[in-house]
């Protein structure tokens, strides 16, 4: 990890990568992890609409939490949107940032109003990769918990987030 750099690794259930990108380490405070991204090319997304090249995103992760959250920022750093992912908990290893995506998406707008997305493709996946009861209560208990944290606005969801 030179400089701060790392890699982000995506992955499904069975471990394998969904999506790379490369990020750097701007804070490690105790199990929490974030990072600084910009999107390199263009991307065309079916919710979020086309993000343009040079989006920031400042990324958090927790290496306890069974979550984590993308705060997208406009090249005139004005807030575009939040977007949030449950996940079994992030690793950090030989510079490598790697976390298991467990398909619910939480989209949460710059008005705080949020969506809940692909709850199906949980319940899909639970059964295609089988899995545990431990996992899906932690899934369901991590959902809870983050949209407690955008309903109430607290961290990350606030000014002290802000880089």
């Amino acid at each position: 990890m030179s400089n701060g750099r790392i890699l982000v690794r995506a992955c499904k259930f069975d471990g394998r990568v969904h999506r790379e990108w490369k990020a750097k380490l701007i804070r490690r405070d105790n199990s929490l992890l974030v990072l600084d991204a910009r999107f390199d090319t263009e991307i065309r997304h079916p919710l979020l609409g086309t993000i343009a090249r040079g989006t920031r995103s400042v990324e958090y992760y927790w290496t306890d939490k069974w979550y984590n959250v993308f705060r997208f920022m406009n090249a005139s750093g004005d807030l575009r949107n939040y977007y949030c992912n449950i996940n079994v908990p992030a690793t950090l290893d030989a510079g490598v940032l790697s976390f298991i995506d467990l398909d619910i998406d939480v989209l949460v707008h710059p008005t705080f109003n949020y969506e809940i997305l692909d709850e199906e493709e949980f319940e899909t996946n639970s059964r295609f990769y089988n899995y545990s009861t431990e996992v899906k209560r932690s899934a369901q208990e991590a959902l809870t918990a983050l949209l407690e944290l955008i309903e109430k606005r607290e961290f990350p969801f606030n000014d002290n987030a802000a880089l």
